[in-house]
């Protein structure tokens, strides 16, 4: 199940740190709960060092005061210049919420810098956080329930209202995505592979003076569930991910493929002038599923 949030929980004065509230009263008490991520999406800040390291946590809030009470949930490392999906684990703070419907008062999300003594709380827009309804980037919760649990869920919730999104797959898809973890590892992840260019080998050395060749890059390997943030997954390829599950015979697993890619200088002949080009997207900086 797919949850966005409901509501954005106002910030208490002076808090530097944003809140996110899910609404998750549609999960039946005994769910067989096999695990719950809320992921965020993030923008590169081209005007941070791109090697600074920053501490994002997440906190369930306990009590919603001006003294507000904090109970950590999961943190990541990130670099102000990575681009996609950070992913956090959510299943204890899930499974307490659905024990509990009254005990979910949202989510605290505060960033810090790795190593720095100073212990100063940032904006998580100054790393390009993206909290707020933005499309295709917005914050989500996604819950992954055991078969008899999603069987029993379409019976008492129906078509269900509210912002959840429903997965249409078929459910008699006898793997378990979660204990059959040796199966989905049996291939590497999808990841940046070397591949270096040499324009002798393609024959081109007669018009091209330099480079001799070119680190170009490729991607490979598999978008194997659970998508985790290094596979930089759009969330069309995580909802295709969890269909395949379900039914791989009709719906493949997503593509492993480049989102970003740079250009390259080539110095030619061009009849009797030698000129200087820039070639667009020549090489690939990062890979993800697609």
């Amino acid at each position: 199940f797919f949850f966005f949030p409901e509501r954005h929980v106002g910030n208490v004065r002076h808090e530097r740190g944003k809140r996110l509230w899910f609404d998750v009263s549609k999960i039946a008490v005994g769910s067989e709960l096999m695990g719950a991520e809320l992921r965020l999406y993030q923008t590169p800040n081209c005007t941070l060092p791109p090697h600074r390291q920053y501490t994002l946590t997440i906190y369930s809030v306990l009590h919603n005061n001006r003294d507000k009470e904090l109970e950590y949930v999961d943190s990541v490392i990130t670099t102000g210049d990575h681009s996609g999906w950070l992913v956090f684990n959510m299943s204890g703070a899930v499974t307490a919420w659905v024990e509990s419907p009254s005990a979910n008062k949202g989510l605290y999300i505060s960033l810090h810098m790795t190593h720095h003594n100073s212990g100063k709380e940032l904006l998580p827009e100054e790393i390009g956080l993206t909290t707020t309804n933005s499309g295709d980037k917005e914050p989500f919760l996604v819950v992954f329930l055991g078969a008899s649990s999603r069987s029993r869920q379409r019976r008492q919730t129906g078509s269900g209202g509210g912002r959840r999104r429903k997965k249409t797959a078929d459910s008699s898809y006898p793997r378990n995505p979660l204990t059959d973890r040796p199966w989905a590892r049996a291939h590497k992840s999808c990841q940046l592979q070397t591949l270096y260019v040499s324009f002798k080998d393609l024959k081109w050395e007669d018009w091209i003076i330099a480079p001799v060749g070119y680190e170009a890059f490729y991607c490979s390997g598999e978008c194997n569930f659970p998508l985790n943030a290094v596979m930089n997954a759009t969330n069309h390829a995580v909802v295709q991910t969890l269909v395949h599950l379900m039914n791989p015979v009709k719906v493949p697993k997503p593509c492993c493929a480049p989102t970003k890619l740079s250009t390259i200088s080539v110095l030619f002949l061009d009849t009797s002038n030698v000129v200087v080009k820039k070639y667009k997207n020549m090489v690939v900086k990062s890979c993800g599923c697609h």
